[in-house]
């Protein structure tokens, strides 16, 4: 079964198109890659799912609903949620405040609740819990009351993944999670992701260059080229691919 379905999808930005007649699936509880050189459309791609920037024409399906025309509040409701390449963390506010920013329907965030801290003490308490948690799978509940901006670029990359996790994703959309990132933990990032896909059902999709790494992970990928899906298929076939090898190698 599809979790999200792109048909013929384009987005222009005046005369460049950056992603164009863009046709994928993406099935429930899979790792999928999506990979390209740079400029291909990938973050684009990204963006357009995710409605940062709406496409042009195309339809996008997420669990058989069209979400085309809906607003980024809206998409991260009914639990897809993304990430980018460059942490947009909240660099003034603690580690723990940024993994509970984004805990759907909170009780204390009512104007008529929060002056009466007993009606949502618990679900507070619950989410502190559940954040404390994840944090420590992630390596980092440490810092659990360091600003954000203390945090190491490695670090800044795994806050970014357990505050997605935050929002109860059924589907992540993540970009370039290991960019700039030491190859050692970024190999752990990948097995956090591998973990949470077998412990949680999640599905991924994601953007990444390190493909000696993204390779070890993933079910299957797309490749994307000047905007346009080139080939899909498994690691191997991917691997094997002459025209994927000589748009990254010039082979």
């Amino acid at each position: 079964m599809s979790l999200l379905t792109l048909e013929h999808v384009t987005k222009s930005f005046g005369n460049l198109r950056a992603v164009h007649d863009v046709s994928l699936e993406i099935p429930k509880g899979k790792i999928i890659g999506l990979i390209g050189p740079n400029g291909s459309g990938k973050s684009t791609l990204l963006n357009v799912i995710s409605a940062l920037n709406p496409a042009d024409s195309g339809r996008i399906l997420f669990e058989g609903e069209e979400i085309s025309k809906r607003s980024t509040d809206e998409i991260f409701g009914l639990g897809l949620v993304r990430s980018f390449q460059d942490p947009s963390l909240f660099f003034k506010m603690t580690v723990l405040d940024n993994s509970l920013l984004p805990v759907k329907q909170q009780q204390g965030e009512k104007p008529w609740r929060a002056p009466f801290h007993h009606l949502w003490r618990k679900q507070e308490a619950a989410a502190a819990l559940e954040s404390s948690r994840l944090l420590e799978q992630l390596l980092i509940r440490k810092h659990y009351d360091a600003l954000a901006s203390d945090l190491s670029g490695g670090q800044m990359k795994l806050l970014e993944l357990g505050r997605s996790l935050m929002g109860n994703p059924k589907l992540l959309l993540l970009d370039e999670p290991t960019a700039g990132v030491a190859p050692k933990l970024a190999y752990t990032i990948f097995e956090n992701i591998a973990q949470m896909r077998e412990n949680l059902g999640l599905t991924f999709l994601i953007v990444e260059h390190r493909l000696e790494i993204l390779f070890d992970f993933v079910d299957s990928l797309y490749v994307m080229h000047m905007g346009q899906v080139l080939t899909e298929g498994s690691p191997a076939e991917i691997s094997a691919n002459s025209a994927v090898r000589e748009i990254y190698f010039g082979e």
